[in-house]
């Protein structure tokens, strides 16, 4: 492994390339990546690189980002085959009709989405940030998209606005359900559960943290606790007991692995940075609107105003 890992440095070096790895991916891949993190840091680092090629260790709407950020810039997906169930439930003409049922209510759509649908939405958000751009629309009603548990959570956030949910959602959270909370409480009773708001709200009520990856881990390495009840993908427990050996980090089912995101491997990745294939385009008309769909959510993050 070291050799490949060796020779993946070296390629970017000499091709200005830059990595960008969601913290779902398989681990090993943090040994050649520049930077690990949620869809909302990775879209900023995205947006702030000035390398020539942009390797995604991710997904497939993920890299669609990097390249409506960087048009300019060659982006590069390891595996064209990793795509995201919950994107592909929403297509354009399931959007249109979505919002003719609900005319004049601002649509917010999920960054798991693809870029034609939020070339047709005001303003995209993360689970980072999805209470603070939904807040920002300052509107009594928006339509949300496609992740309904999503959509339901922010509504439960926030109390005074009406979230319309488009109904998709995750498969892998989807699998969690209330009796593996309750099962994981009785077997740890000292550890806090800590759930991703993609999972039903059934699982999130139980909850003593809701929140996106970064928020996991966050809260994880921040607390004085020394056993937690990870409800989210694998591979955030896999980075928590790596970095974090002094505490206990428990995956709340086995089977919480999104496989879309396991697509990738180091070998994979040597061999999309060498060839420089399976390039993502976007349509410019499409990704013009998306553009501004996405830096709306990047100035509320920043600034917490819509412009």
């Amino acid at each position: 492994m070291k050799e490949l890992i060796d020779q993946i440095n070296k390629l970017k070096k000499e091709k200005n390339a830059v990595i960008l790895a969601h913290c779902y991916q398989n681990v090993e891949i943090d040994n050649v990546a520049d930077f690990i993190g949620d869809s909302l840091y990775l879209s900023q680092m995205a947006s702030k690189t000035d390398a020539d090629i942009i390797l995604f260790a991710g997904v497939y709407f993920m890299a669609q980002t990097a390249k409506i950020l960087c048009p300019d810039k060659k982006v590069l997906l390891p595996r064209l085959e990793s795509g995201c169930r919950m994107a592909d439930m929403i297509s354009l003409n399931q959007l249109r009709e979505f919002k003719s049922k609900n005319p004049d209510i601002p649509a917010v759509c999920y960054i798991n989405s693809t870029a034609e649908v939020k070339s047709e939405c005001d303003i995209c958000c993360t689970s980072s940030n999805a209470v603070k751009i939904v807040k920002s629309l300052n509107a009594e009603k928006v339509l949300f998209l496609p992740d309904t548990y999503l959509g339901k959570w922010v509504e439960a956030q926030l109390g005074n606005v009406k979230v319309i949910t488009y109904p998709g959602f995750c498969p892998t959270h989807l699998q969690i359900r209330p009796e593996d909370i309750e099962n994981a409480r009785r077997k740890y009773p000292d550890a806090p559960v800590l759930a991703h708001p993609e999972c039903h709200q059934s699982v999130t009520t139980l909850a003593d943290y809701v929140g996106s990856t970064t928020g996991i881990m966050k809260y994880a390495t921040e607390s004085d606790k020394k056993r937690f009840i990870i409800a989210t993908e694998k591979g955030v427990v896999e980075r928590l007991e790596r970095d974090y050996p002094e505490k206990e980090f428990i995956l709340i089912k086995d089977s919480i692995i999104c496989p879309n995101m396991k697509w990738h491997t180091l070998v994979d990745i040597y061999n999309a940075l060498e060839k420089e294939e399976h390039e993502i385009d976007v349509d410019k008309d499409i990704a013009s609107k998306a553009l501004n769909c996405i830096n709306r959510m990047l100035d509320v993050s920043k600034n917490g105003a819509v412009k």
